[in-house]
Parts: structure tokens; sequence; C-alpha cells
């Protein structure tokens, strides 16, 4: 995800809708959803149209302006042919890249059936295919991948596998971004409709560069702020961020920060939504708020921005927007101390606010008690399910609580092909056959295979997602957890939902203690023999030995994966160490991966650190204050 997507990792409704003026091109570059309608009557869809046609509907889309009701009638016709609608998409993709040296190595020779593609290409890792991305990025002209040349490249975040992706980006993955947004937005507003007014969007763009080849590269969301159709986009969607383009493109992200922060308190009473790519960076934001608080309300009185504010861009920029107000200093810093433990801190500085939107599934779920808190009674909605590689389904039922949310699947912006997860045979040796979008079975958990129109074919994203529906015939998934996070000792086959869980089961512990754990991650120590899992807390307040002891072997003891169990009970795998660490030192990882290119947006603390992993590994051991070892199996 969407890694819950390592980014466009999957991201924030800002970044969605930021292209919504080119999303009218969307229905014109997928012609089979425009006419529709159309074609009922000789009942078949067309998959191409003139050049005109497509100049035509596009003028016309620009002039009659956003229509939700209409998306959504597009929906619901492409759900209720998905299979057909995938054959035709999968058919598209390899006549249009038929010339990349990739697809005819395998041998299609211009078939476009889905049986000749499932036999004659592999399933593929970007292991398999960095090599060649890395030719395209160092300027190789010939086809590749592609039949059109590969202009741009995304920059995965780097935080799950240690060091960043190079993935092809184009101008079809951008048509798709636009199709789910335009989709999961007009189902959000049918619930949560929204007047005018702005948003407090805490986004930030990095800095971009060119590959050895000339191709330019960065984050998807970076192209996407600086994007001319930015502005436009949200003033046509009654939302334009609230703070100057200067802070969103700060060369310092804490000096960002400080002023989305300043920013949203100066236009309090117009905030409509508060947005960011992942909830982690929205409850990072108001925890800032936290320690900087009673400097915005002196800057808002006098009319001044704090020293601590270098950047001469951000602070030209800034000076347009604060003027003294003492009025509305006092208002905010009243409202801050009537609260107890920042409890329903966004409800009350922002009375407008509609909802909270971000990702929030897979490892965005532990924030989201912490965000609850700071929101009261304001809804948390959940962004739609993606990845840097391309988006995959779009939330298309906003009223379910982020932990329950759904991804629908667009059956026309990719091929998608689904790996069971039951049981593979003796000792898991033997791996079931993919099988097709509308042949995945409710209840039943997969792997998720996607060939998209940016070169990669049958890419295995390495997302475990479980089928809990359909939208008339297209499923709709629920993210799981990324795949083999947490490497093997023995026979365990602990998950990054499992790690979750067994720290959720300890921290109502600490919760009796008026404690929380602000962060965590884990590694699979095999320096000794047996190797052992090692989990590191970060917990806002001091425990008594005694409390950190049992929440140690609660974490051991919560694991209820059958080989870590048997493994423990025979001592093939080691007790749990469990290692309390210095406050702040989640906030050094942070700064660590902003230091290497990552945005905030894009930031997911890795769940389990490899060795591959070996600064983030050394920020953590320098920091351990208190270890424990448990005592759960005897």
């Amino acid at each position: 995800m969407i890694s819950n997507f390592p980014i466009l990792a999957l991201l924030n409704s800002l970044y969605i809708c930021s292209n919504l003026v080119e999303s009218f091109l969307t229905t014109t570059q997928f012609p089979f959803i425009s006419s529709n309608r159309k074609n009922k009557r000789k009942g078949k869809q067309t998959l191409t149209t003139s050049h005109h046609c497509e100049q035509a509907i596009m003028l016309e889309k620009m002039e009659k302006g956003f229509d939700p009701e209409e998306v959504i009638e597009e929906f619901e016709a492409l759900t209720k042919d998905a299979k057909r609608v995938q054959v035709e998409t999968l058919k598209r993709i390899l006549k249009e890249n038929s010339e990349a040296e990739y697809l005819k190595k395998w041998g299609l020779d211009g078939k476009t059936d889905t049986e000749s593609y499932s036999t004659c290409v592999p399933l593929v890792t970007h292991k398999d295919l960095e090599p060649l991305i890395q030719q395209i990025a160092d300027g190789a002209t010939h086809p590749i991948l592609t039949g059109k040349p590969i202009t741009t490249i995304t920059l995965s975040s780097g935080t799950t596998e240690g060091k960043r992706k190079f993935v092809p980006f184009n101008d079809e993955l951008t048509e798709t971004t636009m199709q789910i947004y335009r989709t999961s937005f007009a189902y959000r507003n049918r619930e949560f409709p929204i007047g005018n007014g702005k948003a407090l969007s805490f986004i930030y763009g990095s800095k971009q560069f060119k590959t050895k080849g000339g191709l330019l590269a960065g984050t998807a969301t970076s192209n996407v702020y600086r994007s001319a159709q930015f502005k436009k986009t949200m003033k046509d969607m009654q939302t334009p961020c609230c703070s100057p383009d200067e802070v969103i493109f700060g060369p310092d992200f804490h000096q960002s920060l400080y002023c989305h922060l300043l920013c949203g308190l100066i236009f309090r009473d117009e905030i409509q939504v508060i947005s960011s790519t992942f909830a982690h960076s929205i409850v990072h934001s108001f925890r800032s708020f936290e320690l900087v608080w009673e400097e915005l309300c002196s800057d808002i009185k006098t009319g001044t921005l704090s020293t601590r504010i270098t950047v001469p861009t951000i602070r030209t920029a800034m000076a347009k927007i604060l003027k003294p107000n003492a009025e509305l200093a006092y208002k905010i810093h009243e409202k801050c101390l009537s609260l107890s433990n920042w409890y329903g801190l966004i409800e009350e500085l922002f009375p407008s606010v509609k909802y909270i939107y971000g990702i929030m599934t897979g490892s965005m779920e532990p924030y989201l008690k912490k965000l609850r808190h700071y929101a009261g009674g304001i809804p948390l909605l959940s962004a739609d399910y993606g990845s840097s590689e391309g988006w995959i389904g779009a939330n298309v039922n906003p009223t379910r609580p982020p932990e329950m949310a759904t991804f629908a699947v667009l059956p026309h912006i990719g091929y998608f092909e689904f790996i069971p997860l039951r049981d593979a045979g003796p000792l898991g040796r033997i791996e079931p056959r993919p099988v097709g979008l509308t042949d995945v079975h409710v209840g039943e958990e997969y792997e998720v295979v996607v060939t998209n129109f940016a070169g990669l074919y049958r890419y295995r994203l390495g997302d475990v997602v479980k089928v809990v529906g359909f939208h008339n015939s297209t499923p709709e998934l629920q993210f799981i957890c990324r795949k083999d996070i947490m490497p093997a000792i023995n026979i365990d086959k602990n998950t990054e939902k499992d790690l979750q869980l067994s720290v959720e089961a300890a921290a109502k512990l600490l919760a009796a203690e008026k404690l929380e754990v602000v962060d965590f991650t884990s590694q699979v120590d095999l320096s000794s023999d047996p190797g052992h899992y090692v989990i590191f807390w970060e917990v806002s307040g001091n425990a008594s030995d005694e409390v950190f002891k049992e929440c140690c072997n609660c974490i051991d003891s919560a694991f209820v994966d059958a080989g870590y169990v048997s493994s423990r009970k025979v001592q093939a795998i080691g007790p749990l160490e469990l290692k309390i660490l210095k406050r702040g030192t989640f906030q050094k990882i942070l700064d660590h991966y902003v230091g290497l290119g990552c945005t905030l947006n894009q930031f997911k603390m890795p769940r389990c650190v490899g060795p591959v992993n070996d600064r983030v590994l050394r920020i953590l051991c320098d920091n351990v204050v208190k270890s424990y070892i448990s005592s759960a199996f005897g």
C-alpha cells in the first residue's frame, strides 16, 4: 500500500487531486468508459476513438466541469463487466508496447490474450527488472520496457528495503492517478460534501534531479506539486492549500512544518479538510504542535515570524500572510490551555473541518489511536490503495473506519493478477498459479501482481490483500500487510500485521500507566544462536522495570504463529528482547531518511530493520536506554 504503498505511496488527497484538470482527459485515454452509453445499443464497446473525438470530449468535460455523479455512473458501468475490461486493458498495454525488447524476449509474437500472456511472460520482482530500469535511467534510446520512451523516473521512499528504487513513470500513470482520484472523491463527496474553504495539507516537495541519461527523477508527489494545475485544481475542489508554494517546496521540512501549522491557524475558520499522504505525517505534525504552540501564538499576536524560520523565500512568502491578530492568538491560546492531554485538539482548532484524510491502513494503523485522540469527533477517512509502481483501487466506501477500509479495483487502469496465499503444498514449495481479477474468492488472501502502462509486466508488488467482497464484478480488497517483512529464523512465519498486534497487546499495559508507545520497529537478530526477535520501543514517559518486563513477556506470548510458538518452546528461537529508546530516536530516523532525499509525504517507519539498513540499526542501538529479556516460555 498503496502501500499501502510505498509511494506514489499511495498519496494524500492533495497529491491525488492536484492534476484534476488533467483527469478530464482520462476518459479519452480509456474511451470504453465514455463510449459505454453510446455503444450500449450496439451491444459492444469500442477501444479506440479518433483524435478529433478525443479533443471534443476533452473540451466538453472542461466546459462542464467536474461532475461526481457522472464519474460514479461511469465507474458503475466499468465494474459491471470487469472481466471484459481487463481483457481489453491487457490488449491495449501489449499492443502499445509490442516493440519493447522485454516483451519480444518472451516470444509473445503479437499475441495479446490473457492465457498467452501468463504462459509466456514470467512473474518478476523489482530486482529482476532493476538492470533494465537502470539502462533506461542511463539514457538507453532503444525500446527496452515500453514502446514509447520513458521520460520520468519515480523514486520510492527506500524505507522498506533500505534503498530507494527507480520506477518508470509516464503520462499513462498520471492518467490512472486522475481516474482513481475522481472515483474516490465522487463517493467521498456524497457522504462528506465540502463547501468553499481551504485545506491544511502537510505536504512537502523534494528536490528533483536528472539521471545520467537526462531523465527527470524525483518523488511522484514533488512532480505533482510543481504542476501549474495544482492551485487551480484545489480551487475547483473548493479546498486550495492554505500554505504558499514557498512553504511546500522549502528546503528544510522542519521550517515548512512550522509554517504549515501557522498557516492553518491563520485560516482556521476556513479549513475544511486536513490531509497528508500518510497518517504518520498528520500525527507527527500535531505532536510537533504540542511543542511549538505558544511560539505560534506569539507569531500571530505580533505579526512577526519566529526566528527559527531562516529560509528567505519562506519568510518573504509568510510575511504576505502573517499580520498582527491579538484576538486570534488569545483564542487559540485559551483553547490549547483548556484541552486535557490535547484530546480533541484538531476539532477545537479547526471548527469547520469535515474530515481528516490520508493513507491509514497497513503500517499506518498503529498511528490511528493517537490520530483519533487529536481528532476528537472528526471522521478519519482512509485514502486509496496504490504504490510507487501504480494504483490499484479506490476507497468507494468512505464511511467505513480506516481499519475496515476496502478498495475497489479499477479494472481499466492496469492488468491485475492475484497469487493465492493458501497452503502451497508440502513445505510451501509449490506456489499456486495466479488467478485473474474476477476469479478471486471472498475471504481468501492473495499477493498482488500488476501489469501497468509504464513497463512493468507481471510485477509482484509484495502486498498481501484479502478479498472482502465485490463491487459489481470487481473485487473489494482489504490491505493486510507487506509480504516477507520479517525474515524467518526457523519455521516461524510472522508478518508485519502479527508484529503490530503483539505491540498493541503490550501497549495496553502501558496505557494503564498513562503512557503510550510513540513508535516501534523490530530486528531479527541472527548474531547469536539461536536467533531472536528484538523489539525497539520509544515510550512517552518512564515506566518501572516491572511494567517493561511484563510488556516484553506480553509481546513474546502475543505472537500466535504456530511455527514461532513451537520454535520458542523448543528453544529453536531465542527469547524476545525489548529495547527502550531515548525520546526523539524515531525523529532521528526520520531525519536520516529526509537527508537521503525522502520527503515526509513518503515516509513510512520500517517495521523490521534488516542488515541493509545498517545506518538505521546504528541509530537504534546507539539510543537504547534499557533492555529486557522475555521469560514467557520459561
